[in-house]
């Protein structure tokens, strides 16, 4: 691949901004003074209205963060003097702002109407038209799955999909598989293999009725090597079963067993081909989609089918939804603008490093998980778009837990530990699956426990508060809450498709917002592959001798005590 032109437009040094420099003064006098938002909200009745948004059918909530009206204006002077408005319609206009690739940034075409074909061409690409005539093979294809037209070789319908793929071709579909349960048509089951592990593989197939199987590879590339050799040993898995029951018999009935039973999300249709997937059954998309902006392209063709068509469109819908919001936005009314200033305002000024998501919804479980490679992997970089070295920290890490099991693991740190950990708090008005204990309307207990989090983290307990409840002298230190936790509040309708587009392109912004004050192309991930180039030259080394001598030490060792491993367990099973 031939390198990218150099970067013609260079990057703002943040730290050097007149905003950056108020920023920090501003830090130092809240500092001083003593941060108090028990304060904040007695002083100021309007403060919850300041700091409170409506994006698309979401309620967001920030009156909780360490942010004054100061603060606010200050963090929306230091986007003007870094032109991230600008940035924002470069990236909605397919201008290349990915350097390091020299590719165009337009995961936001994947969701935009059909009404739009003909008004983004970018590299002489009308690409909503081409998403839109990509859709609708999906479409086609999903809904002769989804209605029992579609069979295995031996003619009977489809009842479970493997999808096997890795990164943004996996946590995406497994998030919002598991954030759609409610809406999965009965009868059909999405099995999702990422890891390289035998072990995960063998879990998902091997409870498998093969007649009824359909595997679907994602590799943009039909390259990667966890995807293509888990393809390969579903393809196996397969011919084997279906030999064992005595479904095929000949070659030719393998060939067609493949066929059947096969499909791809690719763009290289001659490896797809040689696998043995037709043409007419491969799903593709384009270089300017990051696998983690992937979701909503092909790669979500397994939540297509689970789903339905009219669910993927609304799916597509809550994504549009937020991006026109965030396009359209004044700079000084956009939350969005200002949920990502704030994690800058925590990360440089705070030294905060890590940021929690704690969705309160069960099937919400698998979201801090896609945030993860969301984030970590956008903004992750110590080196600036047009390679010379960040000027400050960058990126957060991120984590979480579902509901109230995280209060009684790790909340004991967010509220009286020593680190600032800045935390979003995620919940819907309805359930799913309304449930009483009694009288006591089980959800509304649920959503009792996220407001008192968020205002036991804000205004704490002070040490007269424990006093007055009788406690002894000793113990009181011990049963204060500081307050001041910073938190953020989302509040949404209920767990749909329309919702669940809508939390993904909030953060996707969000990132973007990040990346752009730190002056990084968020959409290259070159972190990811040492460790993959280093594993191919590693493998060679387990039985030759050759490939053994030029590892280093510590890899010789470690494959030592590998095979005394194996010679041990071979030892006992005989």
């Amino acid at each position: 691949m031939p390198f990218p032109p150099e970067p013609t437009v260079r990057p703002t040094d943040p730290t050097q901004t007149n905003a950056w420099k108020k920023l920090s003064d501003h830090y130092n006098t809240l500092k001083t003074a003593g941060i108090s938002m028990r304060d904040w909200f007695a002083q100021d009745p309007s403060r919850v209205q300041e700091f409170t948004f409506t994006v698309g059918d979401l309620h967001i909530d920030l009156s909780k963060n360490i942010i004054t009206s100061t603060t606010k204006n200050l963090l929306f002077e230091l986007a003007r003097e870094l032109h991230i408005d600008e940035r924002k319609k470069a990236m909605f206009a397919g201008e290349h702002i990915n350097t390091t690739e020299d590719r165009a940034v337009l995961h936001t075409a994947l969701r935009r109407p059909m009404e739009d074909e003909g008004k983004l061409i970018v590299d002489g690409q009308d690409c909503v038209k081409d998403v839109r005539y990509e859709l609708n093979r999906m479409y086609a294809f999903a809904e002769r799955v989804r209605l029992g037209q579609w069979t295995g070789v031996s003619g009977k319908a489809i009842t479970d999909i493997v999808s096997i793929g890795i990164g943004g071709s996996d946590l995406g579909p497994v998030m919002v598989y598991e954030a759609l349960k409610p809406y999965v048509q009965e009868g059909l089951r999405v099995h999702y293999v990422s890891n390289i592990d035998p072990c995960d593989m063998y879990e998902k197939t091997h409870s498998l009725n093969p007649e009824t199987t359909l595997v679907i590879v994602v590799s943009k590339t039909f390259t990667t090597l966890e995807t293509m050799t888990n393809a390969r040993v579903a393809r196996t898995w397969l011919l084997d079963a279906l030999r064992k029951q005595g479904a095929i018999t000949t070659k030719d009935d393998e060939a067609r067993a493949i066929a059947h039973h096969f499909v791809a999300v690719s763009t290289n249709l001659e490896l797809v081909q040689q696998f043995g997937i037709s043409p007419d059954c491969t799903f593709g998309f384009w270089n300017w989609v990051g696998g983690r902006y992937s979701v909503d392209s092909a790669v979500g063709l397994s939540l297509m089918i689970a789903c339905g068509v009219q669910a993927f469109e609304e799916f597509l819908h809550g994504f549009h939804a937020v991006d026109e919001y965030f396009y359209s936005t004044p700079l000084e009314e956009n939350a969005i603008m200002l949920m990502g200033l704030l994690n800058v305002w925590y990360t440089n000024f705070f030294g905060a490093s890590s940021h929690a998501v704690l969705p309160y919804s069960q099937y919400l479980h698998r979201f801090a998980a896609y945030l993860q490679q969301l984030t970590m992997e956008s903004n992750g970089k110590s080196t600036r778009w047009d390679g010379t070295p960040v000027t400050c920290n960058t990126g957060e890490i991120f984590w979480g837990e579902a509901g109230t099991n995280g209060q009684h693991a790790f909340y004991q740190l967010i509220h009286q530990g020593t680190h600032l950990i800045p935390a979003d708090f995620i919940a819907f008005a309805n359930t799913a699956h309304a449930t009483q204990d009694g009288n006591q309307d089980i959800h509304e207990l649920f959503l009792a426990n996220f407001l008192a989090q968020t205002k036991a983290l804000a205004f704490g307990k002070t040490a007269d508060e424990v006093r007055a409840e009788g406690t002894p002298e000793w113990m009181v230190p011990a049963r204060v809450f500081s307050g001041n936790k910073p938190t953020t509040s989302i509040f949404g309708k209920e767990l749909n498709a329309f919702s669940v587009g809508e939390l993904i392109a909030l953060y996707e912004h969000i990132v973007f917002v990040e990346g752009s004050v730190w002056g990084i192309d968020s959409f290259d991930q070159w972190g990811v592959e040492l460790g993959k180039q280093l594993a191919k030259q590693i493998v060679p080394a387990f039985h030759d001798k050759d490939a053994l001598s030029k590892q280093d030490a510590s890899t010789q060792s470690l494959l030592a005590f590998y095979h005394s491993c194996r010679s041990y367990a071979h030892t006992m099973q005989k």
